[in-house]
């Protein structure tokens, strides 16, 4: 089986639950923040809605500098819940289709994270796709559950029942 047929079906998992998350996400609080130090829900939510379009870059570049000559890329914010579910949606039938047409070779090729020229770090595609997208995905999302319940907003169901729902 070739790697992106093997990949797709937890890509698909785990956009669905990581949609579900997003929709939970209360219009007029998107400034609200657990802590100082924190980001603000709407950025969180935002930052967890443009994690996919992450897919074809490294997929189809060979690097990404997060702080280029010139100034870093402002990324997208969303100021609704409406503009968040747009923004992941669209951002996820763009990654779905850049991992859909990946080549075993594309995944076995060297992807760099650069800051201002330097290396961060060089990782097979294959491995940047699974920790530097899934899993910080997965992370951010779980971050965004506790958001999700400071503000009592009922939490969903993910790998099994949350508190707020006994099923899943």
């Amino acid at each position: 089986m070739a790697l992106n047929q093997s990949l797709l079906p937890e890509f698909d998992h785990e956009m669905a639950n990581t949609r579900k998350t997003l929709e939970r996400v209360p219009d007029g609080k998107f400034s609200w923040q657990p802590h100082q130090k924190s980001m603000t829900l709407g950025r969180l939510a935002s930052h967890l809605a443009d994690i996919p379009s992450w897919v074809a870059i490294t997929l189809n570049e060979n690097s990404v500098d997060v702080n280029p000559p010139g100034g870093a890329q402002q990324r997208p914010q969303a100021g609704s819940r409406q503009e968040l579910l747009a923004q992941f949606d669209k951002n996820v039938a763009a990654a779905r289709s850049a991992l859909a047409g990946a080549t075993d070779e594309q995944f076995t090729q060297t992807w760099s994270l650069l800051n201002g020229g330097k290396t961060v770090f060089t990782l097979p595609k294959v491995a940047v796709y699974r920790g530097f997208i899934m899993s910080h995905s997965i992370h951010h999302r779980a971050q965004l559950g506790v958001y999700l319940r400071l503000n009592d907003v009922p939490v969903p169901s993910i790998y099994g029942p949350s508190a707020d729902e006994q099923t899943f």
